[in-house]
Formats: structure tokens, C-alpha cells, sequence
């Protein structure tokens, strides 16, 4: 069953029947919000098919993110996020693991995917984006437009003024090294932006290396590291 949300009430149908059998679910993502549940967002196109390279890049790089048990947060439509959504539920293990979709209602493009275990509603990327620093502990960006761009440097921004704690940013895929080239080459060189801004990018090629800093990452999460960790719904507040 999945849970749907809407921006300010829960949408469980006008039965009581379903409205009973919903209740738990609410209930449990709640807890997911006070419990250490190590969470990766995933940004990229919604314009990319199946059966491409970069989706077989995205997918593969969710299943191995639910092989190592972390969730998922994806914009919940088509494209690259169904392809992380896909591969997710391809490899997860058991129940306790979701994949949780943020959608945005669009004139076009925006189509929900069929992967998802939780999903939330929004009329505004203001609010969508919100929700995506408040659930998240890294983030991947893979290929993709104006939206992509969009989650990447508002995610950036906040880090930068420090409303929300520093994660990575992982950067998967080589259209990704132009934009870090050009980063250095104007702002930094003219000390537009500092050196420790550019540290929180990180540039991969490939899924493999994507993981392997998801991997370090979670990790630590693990180790006995959590109550330090980076946890944005502490830090970071969704009005």
C-alpha cells in the first residue's frame, strides 16, 4: 500500500475502512522522521527513457542503494527518478526500506512512477524542495535540466549559509565536469565562492564511484556516528 500525502492534510480516502488501514502508515513515517533512517536523495531529468545509458546508470546506482538498507527520496515522476525508484524496489531486502516520492504537480512531464512506497503531494518547488533537505542526509545528482540545477545549487546555497548541515553532494556522470571546470575557472578564481564551498561537490563518473561515497557516508552513519550526523529534520525546520 502506498502512502500518499498531500502539502497540509492527509489524503486516505473517504472510507473509514481505508482511513483505519492508512493510520499506521502516517504513523510510521512519522517515526521514520525520529529515527536514524539514512536517506538519499536522487535529482535527474524526468525526460530520460528507459533502456539509455543514464537511466541503466540511475537505476543501478538505487539498487545498490537499497542492497546496503539506506531509503530513497526521489521527485516521484518519470524519467531518472522512476529509474532510481525502479531499481530501488529491485533491490531492496525487506518492508522496513522505502522509496519516497515528492512530487510536483506540473502542466506536463510530471507523471508519478509506479515504484513508490510513501508519497507526498506539492503545488509549489518551494515547499517540494524543503521537504527533500528535511528527509535527506547525501544527495545525487544525475543528468538533467532546469529542475536538476535547481535542486543542486539550492541544496548547495543552504549549505553555504549554513541552513541546513553539510552532506554530500554527489555529482554522477560526465556532463557533471564541465560545470565543476567552469566553477573553478570563474567563480573560484575570482573569489566569488571559497575552496571549502567546492569541497562539498563531489564529481563521479559512474555509479560505482557514486557509491563508493554514499558507501563512506553511511558508514559512519552506522558506526555510532548518528547522533553526530548530519540530521537535517533536527537542524532544518518545514514550516
Amino acid at each position: 500500500m502506498k502512502l500518499q500525502l498531500r502539502e497540509s492534510t492527509v489524503h486516505a480516502g473517504k472510507s473509514s475502512i481505508v482511513r483505519r488501514r492508512m493510520q499506521p502508515l502516517m504513523t510510521r513515517l512519522t517515526d521514520e522522521l525520529n529515527h536514524n533512517h539514512f536517506r538519499v536523495a536522487v535529482f535527474g531529468s524526468a525526460r530520460i527513457r528507459k533502456n539509455t545509458q543514464v537511466y541503466k546508470l540511475v537505476y543501478n546506482l538505487a539498487r545498490l542503494i537499497a542492497s546496503a538498507g539506506m531509503d530513497l527520496v526521489t521527485g516521484g515522476g518519470p524519467g531518472l527518478m522512476d529509474a532510481a525508484s525502479e531499481g530501488y524496489h529491485r533491490g531492496k531486502k525487506d518492508d522496513t526500506q522505502h522509496s519516497i516520492g515528492l512530487n510536483i504537480k506540473l502542466p506536463h512531464e510530471q507523471k508519478e512512477t509506479s515504484h513508490l512506497d510513501i508519497k507526498k503531494d506539492f503545488e509549489r518547488f518551494s515547499g517540494r524542495l524543503d521537504h527533500f533537505m528535511l528527509l535527506s542526509h547525501a544527495v545525487v545528482v544525475a543528468p538533467g535540466g532546469v529542475g536538476t540545477l535547481l535542486g543542486l545549487f539550492y541544496t548547495w546555497q543552504l549549505m553555504q549559509v549554513k541552513q541546513i548541515c553539510n552532506m554530500p553532494i554527489i555529482l554522477m556522470g560526465d556532463m557533471w565536469f564541465g560545470l565543476m571546470e567552469w566553477l573553478e575557472r570563474e567563480p573560484l578564481k575570482g573569489k566569488l565562492i571559497d575552496p571549502e564551498d567546492l569541497s562539498l561537490l563531489f564529481a563521479t563518473r559512474n555509479c560505482e564511484e557514486a557509491f563508493t561515497v554514499l558507501s563512506k557516508c553511511h558508514e559512519a552513519y552506522r558506526n555510532g556516528e548518528a547522533e553526530n550526523f548530519c540530521m537535517n529534520y533536527r537542524k532544518y525546520r518545514v514550516r
